[in-house]
């Protein structure tokens, strides 16, 4: 088997497969603490050992079928943690299965926990707390084989004060009073299809629900939830598309929960329980594309996984894939075009900001000794997705295509896999088709740094109208500024408009007074639309505008997901003008923002110690 270089762990001599884990939230001490009890199975003769993946975590004690076991914690790696080798009484037989349970506590700085303080909540009255595990993080809640090659079941009974309400990618199962504690108490929860460590998710606070299909309620802090109830209220509608492209879903409830702004990505796929950020909500729907991607991830991600983290693409090209194919379903045949053009540029500006010789823009990476956090980019999503929709074309179009992926998913559901076995499925699912697929590049594609070898074809239809007014305005001279006039945005989408600013960024920078003119006919500053506010801003401040420092400072700051953060606080840095107040800004917010957020926004910054 390929050896994971993101963990420690060993599953070809020991399988965890399922977890019964007990703890208790202390938000005064900023823990969690209780008993992991794994269940683990021999996978060869005479096994003594097991190793373990942690990170910052405290080991008190370890039993091995209820007799205390020997164990010890190895070298500290930078960014990998320290592995823990646990040795058993007695050793076991290929098969056979042992109950290793481990007390431990978290630290207060680890790296998958974000303690928020009741002023960093929409309420104000109480605290909050969330987990983000994926991709290496939930060895720092406790300890794992936190490798996504590893699946297993879990069981979970969380303490937690009686006034907040916990929930988990899990189904709920129930709550009592905490025996221990009268002020707090415990909720349950079962999930039973099999999971990798990283889709392990909780979160305590004070959240109210709304039912909005057949199997998904929204959960938020009682300010958003109406809000949230409105803006994902396509799911149910998503969710039969997926069904219909993809095949059954299996997880039971699809719940969504609406975290605070500092949730550092736009969607996490957590089983049972999708989580998203706050700046999803435009008011219109218009960004639930977050939503189908999520909803897709049931599938592709967690039903079909990728074996290590040098094989994402898999994960998320495919996601991307069926996200675009329900928005297709729901929007058109044109709008899944224009999405799908959009995720080219995106590309294309990812490639620009990492270099187009940069080993990361890979679409199959090599992690030896790079921190996945480090290496994540929109390359695995939007690389991986221009494969699939190349290949769509090459075979005969979306009915044919869709008929793979479905077989895909059936084939390797409840498994991990790795490029190989996905590109020997696709050989043998059409294998009357050898010869066309024979002609493509596959080693550039998989393993050439930059854009493509291809480019796919798109329907330009909805594309046009950006294209056409971006370059009015990269075209025009000072004295054709007075051509422009808020009438040019009248039949424009809200997602024609973040591809026309798109399109800007593209571009050099445009002169001052261009920018200037822009916000005097098109009022950009008016708009809340993350989307668009985040690269009118990148605009603003690339092209030296003073007056937009304090605004992409605030949107900076107001908010940690990280695909807004991290560009703005670059853009903001390489601006002479605001180099210093970039820096002390983040300095100031440093101890209150997500631990990942803080530790990237560091390096960009070049103030990591």
């Amino acid at each position: 088997a390929m050896a994971d270089p993101s963990s420690f762990a060993s599953p070809a001599c020991c399988l965890t497969r399922h977890l019964h884990l007990r703890c208790r939230a202390d938000f005064s001490a900023r823990t969690l603490r209780g008993t992991a009890a794994l269940t683990a199975r021999a996978e060869r003769e005479a096994l003594r050992c097991l190793v373990l993946d942690t990170r910052d975590v405290q080991v008190f004690k370890v039993t091995v079928n209820g007799q205390d076991a020997q164990f010890a914690f190895g070298e500290k790696h930078s960014f990998k943690g320290t592995p823990l080798e646990i040795t058993f009484p007695n050793e076991l037989r290929r098969g056979q299965e042992a109950i290793v349970e481990i007390s431990f506590e978290s630290s207060p700085q680890s790296s998958a926990l974000q303690w928020l303080t009741p002023e960093q909540t929409s309420g104000k009255k109480h605290p909050f707390l969330f987990s983000q595990c994926q991709a290496t993080h939930c060895r720092a809640i406790f300890p794992c084989q936190d490798t996504p090659a590893v699946k297993l079941t879990y069981y979970a009974e969380i303490s937690v004060p009686k006034e907040l309400v916990a929930l988990m990618s899990a189904n709920r199962d129930g709550e009592a009073p905490d025996a221990e504690d009268s002020a707090h108490k415990v909720y349950r929860f079962s999930q039973n299809v099999p999971i990798p460590c990283y889709l392990f998710a909780l979160v305590v606070g004070s959240l109210e629900s709304r039912k909005i299909g057949p199997r998904t309620l929204v959960w938020a802090e009682k300010e958003l939830v109406d809000k949230s109830a409105y803006e994902f209220s396509e799911a149910e509608a998503m969710l039969k598309a997926a069904e219909d492209l993809a095949g059954p879903y299996v997880w039971g409830q699809y719940d969504l929960l609406v975290l605070p702004p500092s949730f550092p990505y736009g969607g996490m796929e957590n089983p049972c329980l999708t989580f998203v950020t706050p700046t999803l909500l435009a008011g219109d729907q218009s960004l639930s594309n977050v939503i189908a991607h999520e909803i897709s991830h049931s599938w592709t991600g967690n039903l079909v996984t990728n074996k290590t983290w040098e094989h994402f693409w898999l994960n998320e090209g495919h996601t991307v894939y069926l996200e675009r194919r329900i928005g297709g379903r729901l929007f058109g045949e044109q709008f899944r075009h224009f999405q799908a053009l959009g995720g080219w540029r995106e590309l294309q500006n990812t490639i620009n900001t990492l270099g187009d010789k940069n080993p990361v823009t890979n679409l199959v990476i090599n992690l030896d000794e790079v921190d996945p956090d480090v290496a994540y980019s929109s390359v695995p999503y939007e690389k991986g997705f221009a494969l699939l929709f190349y290949l769509e074309q090459l075979l005969g179009g979306p009915d044919i295509f869709i008929g793979f992926l479905k077989a895909y998913v059936l084939q390797f559901a409840y498994k991990s896999i790795v490029t190989e076995d996905w590109k020997k499925f696709l050989y043998s699912y059409f294998k009357d088709k050898v010869d066309i697929l024979n002609k493509v590049d596959w080693n550039s594609w998989f393993h050439a740094p930059g854009m493509p070898p291809v480019k796919p074809t798109y329907d330009m239809t909805l594309s046009n109208a950006c294209v056409a007014l971006s370059q009015r305005w990269i075209q025009a001279k000072e004295g054709d500024l007075g051509s422009f006039s808020s009438a040019d945005l009248k039949e424009m989408s809200s997602h024609q408009l973040i591809e026309f600013l798109t399109l800007l960024l593209l571009e050099a920078p445009l002169p001052l007074s261009h920018v200037q003119r822009m916000q005097e006919v098109y009022n950009f500053n008016a708009i809340h639309n993350s989307e668009i506010r985040f690269r009118w801003l990148r605009f603003c401040i690339r092209s030296k505008w003073e007056e937009a420092i304090p605004l992409a400072l605030k949107m900076a700051t107001d908010q940690g997901r990280m695909k807004f953060t991290r560009p703005l606080f670059r853009d903001l840095y390489s601006f002479d003008k605001s180099r210093d107040l970039a820096v002390k800004t983040f300095l100031e917010h440093r101890a209150s923002m997500h631990p990942v957020t803080s530790m990237l926004v560091g390096k960009d910054l070049k103030q990591d110690q």
